[in-house]
């Protein structure tokens, strides 16, 4: 494939907080409409890798392309501009707003449009993320699920081309985690590729294309998910499984 067809190109990025290493030459391709997973132990770097992609930490050394266009010293604002965009592990709504706001918000600011400009797109993130009904209430009210949509509806507001999802289906009950997994289907089927950090396994084998490890910063293994799952050295990483004394029983 030629760069402009992957949503994402990183190569070799380092970052480090004086002695320690959060990213140890890490490099990556994601093709445009595929959907990557990325796990790893906590502390393995990979909330670092989102915050270096959408540019709100600058690495030390390496490059990121987004289709082909080299954004390594290009801003966050201008990021999301782009069509960046990111979800967190804790949502961080305006609290005070209510969800609809929130969302506003989120589109007049990555859109580049006036307020009235941005309603139709706030709208349709808010009744696309199922918070009609809630579109109302203000955000420090919602429940933990529906401020993860809130937190999606706001991602989705500003047209991403590429978006990242932060752990998005942690602390949800099994029924909730199959509605957001829909959700995510269905944003991945409109085109929008998609990066997604996860310890909820099951939930992120269901729809990525691959798989990528991170341990201490560095990059241990990515590929077919399968694969990767069934890597000794990921299980004995990852999972915290000896696999010598398991083939030994």
């Amino acid at each position: 494939m030629t760069d402009s067809a992957y949503a994402l190109s990183a190569d070799g990025l380092c970052k480090s907080f004086g002695a320690v290493k959060v990213a140890q030459d890490v490099s990556f391709r994601v093709a445009t409409g595929d959907a990557l997973g990325i796990i790893g132990p906590n502390g393995a770097g990979k909330t670092t890798l989102f915050n270096l992609i959408t540019g709100t930490l600058k690495a030390d050394s390496g490059t990121i392309s987004l289709y082909g266009k080299d954004i390594t010293s290009i801003d966050a604002r201008s990021r999301c501009h782009m069509g960046v965009a990111r979800s967190f592990q804790v949502p961080q709504p305006f609290s005070g707003l209510t969800a609809y706001e929130n969302v506003l918000i989120a589109a007049a600011f990555g859109r580049q449009v006036s307020e009235h400009a941005a309603r139709p797109h706030a709208a349709e993130a808010i009744d696309r993320c199922g918070l009609g009904p809630k579109s109302d209430v203000i955000a420090g009210g919602l429940t933990l699920l529906d401020r993860k949509r809130l937190e999606l509806a706001r991602a989705l507001a500003t047209g991403p081309r590429l978006l990242l999802l932060d752990e998005i289906a942690g602390g949800l009950t099994e029924a909730e985690c199959r509605d957001l997994v829909a959700l995510i289907r269905e944003i991945r089927a409109a085109g929008v590729t998609i990066i997604w950090i996860e310890h909820v396994l099951h939930a992120l084998l269901s729809v990525v294309d691959s798989v990528m490890v991170l341990d201490f910063g560095q990059l241990i293994a990515q590929g077919d998910p399968d694969m990767i799952m069934k890597n000794p050295q990921v299980a004995a990483i990852y999972l915290g499984l000896d696999t010598t004394e398991e083939a030994h029983g």
